[in-house]
This record gives structure tokens, C-alpha cells and sequence, in this order.
């Protein structure tokens, strides 16, 4: 037990989490909102520490861990985590981000509609005795106009699901690519747009500086006086106190309030208000959310404590993994494989080439899964995301990426541009096919290819002449090699020509000379893919 890597559950989690978190971790447990058992638990000395929103994890719990790795947050809000304070310590800090977004999502659209029929004060009213039926007129959604402030993950299902009832969808959203938008059925308008011809307008923003009491005063003068707003995203996007000033005077007609500027908020003028239906911050409050966050954070912590790739930490280069990239990883480390097997050495920098679809979203990441690619075809072991970057910097080879959004041929692909100390590049192509995201290699070296990167593979550059597959197809039956697939690709009749074949096995050193004797090849190369 005591080899063993401590894990300190500082809030109750789900059965499910501690099953996620497996049986390879000492796991200790303390009540983290109780400063003084908080403290000296963390003072023992833990690896990894999982919260919930209750514990804070400052820059007193913080220096108070000594050897600690992990701060996981099973949950989205990090506000009771001092990041900053972390990254200096070098503690990684990780969240379950897509956890809630369901349950955000279903949470928004129920104050919607109990804002648009009068949910809450009827319910009142009629357990007060009252039958108002006349005094509670409210509003259809079908065919009119709802305004999504923010268009990320949970804006993109509420407009999916509202769009069922009949909806016209408009949505602000400063960093979102036009044509996502377009492929879910939904127009991207300046704010000022989306404030003036909305019907229901719906937050879904983080706040941050620039979003703080984004709708406010001003905004506030432009809506329809018949409109609903609701926020169940982040409390301080939407100002308060403009809201009640909007609602008194008939500026607006109704709101759904699930997050509020200061939490706990018990005491709120517009909670004395008819037209305002509100929660106390119920937006992840779902047994589904809470399960999905802790399995997701514990998967977190084995990974990182196992020194791989998290894809959700957030102080982490390349953390927050958008999941249109997260496929890409794997794909960019056999393409950097192949190059640098090919290439028979380490290459000196490696550029990526992100072309298409895939472009709007944050690929910085790919960078080291290139390096981690190159590094594992010249025979390094324990090679991880987390060390990759380190291992390569000792080996002087560097990384970048970068973006465009035009892709003539493919929705998206990868180009990976090898450079090598004597001056040459090579080249590798690589695309994710259908909805499956099939893995292909498309082009090397400008040859064309429809090639899935199995593990065993080997590669000729040859001048064209007749003879050549099947020389190379009877040296791999005498010995035994069984060929699963075979591709030629060429510039010109009798010109350079290169040739791909997938094997069962790979193919010794011994094989690729007699390859290269017998077919007089410029390159003869055999890869064995590392997973």
C-alpha cells in the first residue's frame, strides 16, 4: 500500500468514480470544506486531490501539499481552485468540462419554458388557492425567434433541441467559425443584432472580463419589450440589477435565473417578482452530470499519475482537447513515425499543416503528438505527452502548427513537413475518413495514397519499370510475409515511383536488403508503428 500513489477524495463522489479510479491508488478521505482536516490531510503528503465545488484548493492548500500532482475538479467551475498558484507549483489542474452539458442544457431550456407559461407563480398561486388562469397569459415558442449568447457546446444543444419546437435560431458568438454554425441551421449575428430581433434570448458564456455584465444597461435598451432572458450559465454575465430595473418597467417580460452574481444568493429582489422564475445553481444538479464528472476526473487522475496525456487539464499546454482534434492525436504520431522512419533519422523541426474543417478549433496539441511520434520511430521508451516535449527539446528537434481553413479535396486533413539536418523535407498527409474518422495516410512525398497506417508497414522509391511488385511480392512469400495490401503510386510512366504494402508481420532488416538488391530501389524502409 504504501508504493502505492495516494489519491485524497476530499467530497463525496459517486460509487462509479471510485470504481473509474481502480484499485492502483491508496485512497484517503477527508471532509475538504473543514479547513483544519483539509490542511493537514493534504500535509501528509497525496498525489492527486478530487473536489467538487466545496473545497478550496487556494494558494495556502496548495503550498500546504507537498508532492502533489493533481488538483481534479469533478465538475466544470473551477472558481475554488487557484490555478495561477498551481501551475507555479507545478500541480496540474484538471475538470470534467463536457460533464454537465446535458443537464446545462435541459436546466436553460426549462426556465424558458417556465418563464414563457408562468410555471412558477401559477404553481404558487395555486397552492395558495388561488385558480389565476386569466392572469397568467403566456407565450408560444413555436416560430419565433430564440438568441443564443455564446455558441459553444451547450448553446449548440440548446439550439438543437429548440429548433424541434419550431424555433428561428440566431446566436452571438465572437470565435465561432460561420460555417459551424451554418451546419447546425443556425445564423451567427453581431450581439446588437441578436439583442433587437430576439423573441427568448439564452446565455451560455464563461465570465471573464470582457463578459462581465455583457447584457447590462445598455444592452437592456435595445431587447423587445416581450422578451424572456435567461441565464443558467455564469452569474455576473447577466447585471441584476439592470434586469430588475428592465423587468419593473416592462422593458422585459420575463427571466430565468439559475447563477447569480454572489453565491449562495438567498436574498434577491427578483426573487419578489411574478416574472422571474429562479434556482439555486442547479445547471450540473443531475445524478447523470454527477457521475459523468467523477468517472471522467478519475480516468484524469490515472492518466496523469501515469504520466499521459490529459485532455481536459486546463493549465497544461495543449490541455482542453476540443473533441473534432482529439482523433487527430493518434493519427499525427503514426504520420510522424512513418516521416521520420522514412527519413531514417531524428528530424530537426516538424511543421504541421491543419487544413479545413478541423482549423477553427485549437490543434496546438498536434505539435506534440509530432514529437511524440518521432521520438518513439528512433527506438525512445516511455515516451508520453507529458515528457515528449521535454525529451525532444534534449534532442533539438521543434514543432509547430499551423491553421487554414481551405481544404480543396478533403473536409480536413494534416500535412506533416519533416525537415532534416542535410536540408530535405518529408512529407506525409493524413486525413480521418467518415463518420467512423477511419485513419488514412493520403499522400507521401506528393505520391498519392489511400493507406490505413497498420502497424507493419514498408515502403520502396524506385524508377518505374516493369517487374518490380513482383519481385517484392515473391521475396515476402519466400519469406513467408503475407501481404494485406499493396498501393503504387507514380509521377509519370518510367519516372519515380513509390510503392506502400501493409503485412502481417513486420519485415527484418535481412528482407529489406534483399528488397533493395533484387528491385535496385533508391529507399527501401520497413515501420513497425508504436500505439
Amino acid at each position: 500500500m504504501a508504493n502505492k500513489p495516494v489519491v485524497l477524495i476530499a467530497e463525496e463522489l459517486s460509487p462509479a468514480t471510485m470504481q473509474a479510479l481502480g484499485p492502483d491508488f491508496e485512497v484517503r478521505h477527508c471532509d475538504g470544506a473543514n479547513r483544519d482536516e483539509l490542511l493537514p490531510a493534504l500535509a501528509a503528503g497525496v498525489d492527486a486531490v478530487l473536489i467538487r465545488s466545496a473545497t478550496k484548493m487556494d494558494a495556502e492548500a496548495i503550498a500546504a501539499a507537498k508532492g502533489l500532482k493533481v488538483i481534479a475538479r469533478a465538475g466544470v467551475g473551477l472558481d475554488n481552485v487557484d490555478i495561477p498558484a498551481a501551475t507555479a507549483a507545478g500541480v496540474m489542474v484538471v475538470n470534467a468540462p463536457t460533464s454537465n452539458i446535458v443537464s446545462a442544457a435541459e436546466l436553460a431550456i426549462s426556465l424558458l419554458l417556465a418563464s414563457a407559461r408562468f410555471i412558477s407563480p401559477a404553481h404558487a398561486a395555486l397552492r395558495n388557492g388561488k385558480w389565476a388562469r386569466s392572469k397568467y397569459t403566456g407565450a408560444e415558442l413555436f416560430e419565433k425567434t430564440l438568441g443564443i449568447v455564446g455558441f459553444g457546446r451547450i448553446g449548440q444543444l440548446v439550439a438543437a433541441r429548440m429548433q424541434a419546437f419550431g424555433m428561428n435560431v440566431i446566436a452571438y458568438d465572437p470565435y465561432l467559425q460561420p460555417a459551424r454554425a451554418a451546419q447546425l441551421g443556425v445564423q451567427l449575428v453581431e450581439l446588437d443584432v441578436l439583442l433587437k430581433n430576439a423573441d427568448f434570448i439564452t446565455i451560455h458564456l464563461p465570465k471573464t472580463k470582457e463578459t462581465a455584465n455583457l447584457i447590462g444597461v445598455d444592452a437592456l435598451k435595445l431587447v423587445k419589450p416581450s422578451v424572456r432572458i435567461v441565464n443558467a450559465a455564469r452569474g455576473g454575465v447577466l447585471d441584476e440589477a439592470a434586469l430588475f430595473d428592465a423587468l419593473n418597467e416592462g422593458r422585459v417580460a420575463g427571466a430565468g435565473l439559475d447563477v447569480y452574481a454572489t453565491e449562495p444568493c438567498t436574498d434577491s429582489p427578483l426573487f419578489q417578482l411574478d416574472n422571474v422564475v429562479a434556482t439555486p445553481h442547479l445547471g450540473a444538479s443531475t445524478d447523470e452530470a454527477q457521475e459523468r464528472a467523477g468517472i471522467a476526473v478519475a480516468v484524469s487522475v490515472r492518466k496523469a499519475l501515469g504520466g499521459e496525456l490529459v485532455p481536459d487539464a486546463v493549465n497544461v499546454k495543449g490541455g482542453m482537447i476540443h473533441e473534432e482534434i482529439r482523433p487527430s492525436l493518434p493519427l499525427v504520431e503514426k504520420m510522424a513515425q512513418i516521416a521520420t522512419s522514412l527519413a531514417g533519422e531524428l528530424p530537426v523541426s516538424i511543421a504541421l499543416h491543419v487544413r479545413g474543417d478541423i482549423s477553427g478549433h485549437d490543434s496546438s496539441i498536434l505539435a506534440t503528438s509530432a514529437l511524440k511520434g518521432a521520438l518513439l520511430a528512433t527506438g525512445a521508451e516511455e515516451v508520453t505527452y507529458v515528457n515528449a516535449p521535454g525529451l525532444a527539446a534534449d534532442r533539438g528537434i521543434t514543432s509547430t502548427v499551423d491553421t487554414n481553413p481551405e481544404s480543396p479535396e478533403y473536409r480536413s486533413m494534416i500535412s506533416l513537413h519533416a525537415a532534416l539536418s542535410n536540408g530535405k523535407t518529408v512529407v506525409v498527409d493524413g486525413t480521418l475518413m467518415g463518420i467512423r474518422k477511419v485513419e488514412k495516410i493520403i499522400a507521401v512525398d506528393g505520391f498519392d495514397l489511400d493507406l490505413p497506417p497498420t502497424e507493419n508497414l514498408l515502403f520502396l522509391r524506385y524508377t518505374d519499370k516493369p517487374g518490380i511488385v513482383g519481385a517484392v511480392g515473391g521475396i515476402l512469400g519466400a519469406a513467408g510475409l503475407n501481404i494485406a495490401g499493396m498501393q503504387v503510386a507514380r509521377a509519370n510512366q518510367g519516372g519515380e515511383a513509390l510503392m506502400a504494402i501493409t503485412v502481417d508481420s513486420s519485415v527484418s532488416d535481412e528482407i529489406v536488403g534483399k528488397v533493395q538488391k533484387e528491385t535496385g530501389a533508391e529507399l527501401v524502409r520497413s515501420v513497425t508503428l508504436v500505439n
